[in-house]
């Protein structure tokens, strides 16, 4: 029987919210609630999510974990007195739209506009306060105008450029792949398949020429730790030396200038061996006949291998004899070389130096393959047997006349003797390469550029923006490194706007994150015509105050998009450096299953299903609730159940005491509960602005219900829910609350009569705490026996914790659930709580 009244509560009060959830739309809708406005007299707060990219799947609760903070904290900026800009767009480009749309058989332009309007449609669900006046999508010409626009002012600033060379190539996207777009030798996008190396002529943006800038300025902005040095070890910037060996192929008779790029040339009288990249044009001229079969196998599977897999440190290292040798410049002595896919073309020389004593990489590679290990540094300035690498600073052993040095001493006096003799010099490196920004696909912003033979390649008028993406039948990708484009004859063919004599037009597309590079500069102003953006409202509105997304675009788009405001600041089109002053990013939502939601696993759950089953603020809260917003977490269903109750509380004890002004009759300031619910409520205040501030949403929804349980027992008092510190208590957690509930907390607020006098709940002034209240003469405590309170007692503040316990145990209350017990545990949560656990004879 409770069961089946427990039952009918909660359908009852889901057929109450569901009904006030239509009301309050249609209302707010109409009030243009979440409409931007400038102030000048007000601070600004910009705050936005990540670009997301519309996908047929729609979204999952999974999405909401970014979502609804963003929404809360934009809510809350709105109610502390600051203009708001709280804007969405669609990352609408790319190979995930145009797989889908091959997929689906339609044209990506309508699948598109289907997605949109899908993802729209699921953010209503949850009261997104998005203010869609400011609504972008990627894909519009109006927008990718401008995207073009872009490209020529690197272009023409001589940032973007086009050259052949070994490319990473998806068999599944048919397309290249960025170096960032690599993972453990697959591409970011299909997992399951292995990418491969194709040959093709490219265009590059010079990110390159920006590598200090994008380090230094690290410094200027609010970013977790590991976001930044993950930026930092992809730029990779080290100090050291570029030392000359020679080698010589011993059948050929052939030398070769033989550089190498060290941060140690304190070891170079430690090198066994050499290694050279398989990709390095001396391989071929370097191997010997002998040894040819066995390094054109090793060269032709290294090119499987990502750079983030070849590098990392927990894969056994595999090479090659070369067959050839080089001379030590400082030694004279003829050292083996190996080709090895740990070494990096691009990096350096593409050649390094191997030291095993003083290299863990290197010892673990001399070992497998029995080359010498010859120990140079000491820690001690003794020779010792190593069963590791020694690779801390110490005194030079075995290394001529730099013997007894430091070992850092010892770097600068071999880097001045290489350079006296023109063998060296002190270098500079960057891991870093330049940004491959074409795409061999249909779905995507065209690439404005013209090829004439008389006049070369050659811009498009930046009067003649946009050029079009035409509107193909067939844009399924060609697999030969061709774009679908080249299909369409009435596109590719043009006149040269030089010479004006026949031309062809760029057929390759540009990357998704050429789109999103500049996004958040368009919000302010998705209409503005005559330029990207509008230059009064960035001065206005930028740089963005938050911005919340995912830690996998570390090295893509938040690297990218840092490196075009450097571009426009360079150009005088900003003011700012870095497009985010602060950054946060969301822990992952897993499925029930503890996996990542996804359609093969069957666990994916979407906000269609569980808004119209437990209503937009209990998946809200819920969500907020799970846990610390950087963790990852499980998605639980049963736990819901949990905040329903705390709104239905919530929502009964609010209408059976509204606190209305006029019923304020009674005084209860003498009473023992006065003290301790004013406390309450200024602490609550003071935390719940501060958890949210630091992201901390669940912690400020446990104090919030720590609140409710103190009003709760205020309320047993006859008379307490007439007096004015009830009324007051009422109102603020009304507006507290709002953010995060919307729905349930605008009707309470015009269901007590709020409304009325005050307007909406959501333009209520954010509460401030009083500080004096929070200092407690006495302190109200809960005494718990077993999990059940069985007495509260008032004591001093200052009061001992021995005498606190000697006032509990004297309690005739506490002292009658004590009989035939012994007490196991007496716990004291300090001006909070205590807690006795009993075992019973």
């Amino acid at each position: 029987m409770v069961h089946d009244r427990n039952a009918e509560k909660k359908e009852r009060y889901q057929d109450i919210f569901r009904d006030i959830t239509e009301k309050w739309q249609a209302r707010w809708q109409a009030a243009q609630l979440y409409k931007t406005v400038v102030d000048d007299t007000r601070p600004k707060f910009y705050c936005l999510d990540f670009f997301p990219y519309p996908s047929g799947a729609g979204l999952s609760v999974g999405h909401l974990r970014n979502y609804v903070p963003s929404d809360v904290v934009s809510r809350v900026k709105k109610m502390q007195g600051y203009s708001v800009l709280h804007p969405m767009g669609w990352d609408a480009f790319g190979f995930p739209a145009e797989n889908y749309a091959i997929q689906q058989g339609v044209h990506p332009a309508k699948t598109t506009r289907r997605n949109i309007d899908n993802y729209k449609r699921q953010m209503s669900l949850v009261e997104l306060s998005y203010d869609w006046d400011k609504e972008i999508s990627s894909v519009d010409p109006a927008y990718y105008r401008w995207t073009q626009w872009f490209f020529l002012l690197l272009y023409n600033r001589g940032l973007a450029y086009q050259a052949e060379g070994a490319q990473w190539w998806c068999p599944e996207c048919k397309s290249v792949l960025a170096n960032e777009q690599v993972e453990n030798g697959r591409c970011w996008r299909h997992p399951d398949v292995i990418v491969t190396k194709k040959t093709l002529k490219q265009w590059f943006f010079k990110i390159t020429e920006y590598s200090d800038a994008l380090l230094d300025d690290l410094q200027l902005i609010d970013w977790p730790d590991h976001i930044k040095k993950m930026q930092e070890n992809w730029i990779g910037k080290s100090y050291g030396c570029e030392a000359l060996f020679r080698a010589a192929n011993p059948e050929t008779g052939k030398e070769y200038d033989f550089p190498i790029f060290t941060t140690r040339i304190d070891t170079v009288f430690g090198v066994t061996y050499m290694v050279i990249a398989p990709e390095h044009p001396l391989v071929g001229e370097l191997t010997t006949e002998g040894q040819r079969q066995q390094v054109r196998h090793y060269v032709e599977s290294s090119k499987s291998k990502s750079e983030i897999d070849r590098l990392s440190l927990e894969k056994e290292k595999t090479g090659v004899f070369t067959g050839s040798y080089a001379i030590n410049p400082l030694t004279n002595e003829q050292i083996p070389i190996w080709i090895a896919d740990y070494v990096l073309v691009g990096y350096g020389t593409g050649i390094v130096m191997a030291v095993p004593a003083h290299d863990t990489r290197d010892y673990a590679f001399a070992r497998k393959y029995e080359l010498p290990v010859r120990v140079v540094i000491s820690s001690d300035g003794q020779v010792n047997e190593l069963d590791q690498a020694y690779t801390e600073p110490g005194i030079m052993v075995n290394s001529g006349m730099f013997d007894g040095l430091s070992s850092p001493e010892a770097i600068g006096k071999i880097t001045d003797w290489l350079a006296e003799r023109h063998l060296g010099r002190r270098q500079v490196n960057y891991k870093i390469r330049d940004w491959l920004i074409s795409r061999q696909r249909y779905w995507g912003a065209p690439v404005p550029i013209i090829h004439c033979e008389r006049c070369g390649t050659v811009p498009v008028p930046e009067h003649e923006l946009p050029v079009l993406l035409p509107d193909l039948d067939n844009f399924s990708p060609t697999g030969t490194g061709e774009s679908p484009l080249g299909r369409c004859r009435d596109f590719v063919q043009t006149t040269c706007p030089s010479c004006g004599g026949p031309a062809r037009r760029e057929t390759d597309t540009m990357d998704g994150f050429a789109c999103s590079s500049w996004y958040f500069l368009r919000f302010p102003d998705p209409s503005y015509t005559l330029g990207p953006f509008n230059p009064g409202l960035i001065k206005y509105w930028l740089p963005v105050d938050l911005y919340i997304g995912g830690a996998e675009h570390a090295v893509m788009h938040l690297l990218y998009a840092r490196f075009w405001v450097k571009v426009m600041f360079d150009a005088g089109l900003v003011q700012f450096k870095e497009p985010f002053a602060k950054l946060r990013n969301q822990g992952m939502l897993l499925g029930e299953d503890g996996f990542k939601m996804s359609k093969s696993r069957g666990n994916v759950v979407t906000p269609d299903v569980v808004v119209d089953k437990y209503g937009p603020d209990s998946v809200r809260l819920y969500v907020l609730f799970l846990g610390s917003f950087e963790q990852d977490v499980a998605w639980d269903e049963k736990a819901i159940s949990g905040i329903q109750r705390f709104l239905n509380r919530f929502w009964e004890i609010v209408l059976e005491f509204p606190g209305c002004p006029g019923s304020e009759q009674q005084d209860m300031t003498e009473h023992e509960l006065f003290g301790t619910l004013n406390y309450e409520l200024n602490y609550t205040i003071k935390k719940v602005t501060d958890d949210f501030e630091a992201f901390a949403f669940n912690t400020a929804i446990a104090q919030l219900m720590t609140l409710l349980n103190t009003m709760s027992q205020a309320s047993t008092v006859p008379g307490f829910g007439n007096t004015p510190l009830w009324s007051h208590t009422l109102e603020t957690m009304l507006v507290l609350l709002a953010p995060m509930a919307p729905f349930i907390c605008e009707e309470l607020w015009e269901r007590t009569g709020r409304s009325a006098r005050l307007g909406s709940v959501h333009k209520q002034k954010w509460p401030v705490h009083d500080a004096a209240a929070l200092v407690r003469e006495t302190v109200l405590y809960p005494v718990q026996v077993n999990g059940k309170i069985r007495d509260r007692i008032t004591v001093p503040a200052d009061i001992s914790e021995e005498k606190l316990k000697e006032l509990v145990l004297a309690s005739e209350r506490i002292q009658k659930h004590l009989d035939n017990g012994e007490i196991v545990k007496f716990i004291v949560v300090p001006r909070r709580l205590i807690s006795i656990a009993v075992k019973m004879r």
